[in-house]
């Protein structure tokens, strides 16, 4: 027996959906068996976008108000009277909020972190990698489904699948009891500009080798130039130069641009989980025995406060 029926778990902002969701649904689609979205929202405003990537059906709740999104969902989930062989959900902060509600509500475990899913006929397994990503562990589900399984983003490839959109089913949410009694008050997004970090074509990262906090409006200077974004080592997210969503690592952002390039960063084994899927890596450091320099493409053995300022005058002379 086969796998029949997979779920993606689908998140959207401002009514266009989640590159880890449409990541997802392209890995669901090689799986067997059809793909159906699970959605919290209106269905119809995402209905298009989950098709074509793949999703046959949308379960929808309709518009949730002030509701905990993970509370709702879950709930919705769990009471649908059907349940899919495999979900699979990002790793994202509801990704993992709705995974940990239905485990206790389904009593079904979840393996978390993944970076690869695989079937054998009705066996999931799932790859998780550890020690910074130098050994890979395998875990295969044993139990009845449905098998809940979370993966990091960039896992996969979002590719489109040409397919028309998906029909949108109602999911009906219960009633939440007291665990509904949380609701969210106001949201604060925080000011951007230029390409997201995790969905940058280029990515230009700085790390504790260049001194002080100040120094960073030069790895800043060189993204905006090459139209990336800025990212960060977890040493100096750490020691408060820039903020949380900056962190190129393990535990921050897993990234996969065209051209990484890092600024005086060493190259620890937590930063180069985040980085080392990046298509053409570009180090720079003073320290030629850096680790860095052992993934990447092109290395440049110098002062970054002297490389740095002549890379910089060289784009602007080119305007």
């Amino acid at each position: 027996m086969a796998i029949s029926n997979v779920w993606v778990f689908a998140e959207a902002v401002d009514g266009k959906v989640k590159t880890i969701t449409l990541e997802l649904l392209a890995k669901a689609r090689t799986l067997g068996g059809e793909v159906t979205a699970v959605f919290g929202g209106d269905g119809a405003t995402v209905a298009e976008e989950l098709g074509a990537h793949g999703a046959t059906k949308v379960f929808a709740t309709g518009d949730l108000g002030d509701k905990m999104p993970g509370v709702a969902i879950a709930s919705a989930v769990a009471g649908a009277g059907q349940s899919p062989d495999l979900f699979l959900l990002g790793t994202t902060y509801e990704g993992r909020d709705v995974a940990a509600r239905l485990s206790v509500k389904l009593d079904r475990p979840v393996l978390t972190n993944n970076s690869e899913v695989d079937v054998d006929g009705d066996t999931v397994i799932a790859t998780t990698q550890i020690f910074g990503g130098s050994q890979l562990v395998r875990t295969k589900f044993t139990g009845p489904g449905p098998h809940l399984v979370l993966v990091r983003p960039k896992s996969f490839a979002a590719e489109p699948s040409g397919g028309g959109a998906a029909a949108v089913e109602e999911l009906a949410v219960p009633d939440l009891g007291p665990t509904g009694g949380a609701t969210i008050l106001d949201r604060h997004v925080e000011e951007a500009t230029g390409p997201k970090l995790d969905e940058a074509a280029i990515v230009v990262s700085g790390g504790r080798g260049l001194g002080e906090a100040a120094k960073y409006e030069m790895v800043e200077q060189l993204a905006k130039l090459l139209k990336g974004a800025p990212g960060a080592s977890r040493a100096i997210v750490d020691a408060g130069w820039v903020p949380y969503a900056y962190q190129v690592g393990q535990t921050g952002k897993v990234v996969k641009p065209n051209v990484y390039i890092a600024v005086g960063i060493s190259g620890a084994t937590q930063h180069m989980v985040g980085m080392k899927g990046s298509k053409h890596i570009i180090a720079v450091n003073k320290d030629q025995e850096a680790p860095i320099f052992g993934i990447a493409d092109l290395g440049i053995v110098g002062d970054v406060h002297k490389v740095l300022p002549k890379l910089i005058e060289a784009l602007q002379a080119r305007g």
